[in-house]
């Protein structure tokens, strides 16, 4: 638990303070606005389920990937996700057991590197919430 949670704060630039995490976040939060990570829970990589962990592994090599959707940017629309400039996110398919069509699963990605990204996020519900992957 520590673990995600000192990645967490690595990741959005927050400090750890004796053993407090993120012990000035909010006064951080409030001076970075729309770069602020929202409170998103934390999964493990280890932690998705077995056809997220597969899409992951497919965006780190790059493809291919199933779904021809997959890799096109995402627009963060529902503004869960840290703000950044259109094209930042890319949307990849977590293939969902005897679904006939995507289904509601996905992984979100940001940077400006596909195949390295920045950080990602999964989401089970189709945008409606979403979960900082940890490694």
């Amino acid at each position: 638990m520590l673990k995600a949670v000192a990645a967490r704060c690595l990741q959005t630039g927050f400090a750890i303070v004796l053993g407090t995490a993120c012990a000035v976040a909010p006064m951080l939060a409030s001076a970075r606005g729309a770069d602020a990570l929202p409170d998103l829970s934390t999964i493990a990589l280890s932690d998705l389920p077995p056809q997220g962990r597969v899409t992951h592994e497919l965006i780190r090599a790059g493809g291919p990937f199933p779904f021809a959707k997959d890799g096109t940017v995402f627009g963060n629309r529902e503004r869960i996700l840290p703000g950044r400039k259109r094209g930042y996110y890319r949307e990849y398919t977590v293939k969902t057991p005897r679904s006939q069509d995507r289904g509601a699963q996905r992984i979100v990605c940001g940077g400006s590197e596909p195949r390295l990204p920045d950080a990602c996020y999964y989401t089970r519900d189709h945008y409606a919430s979403f979960y900082y992957i940890t490694e």
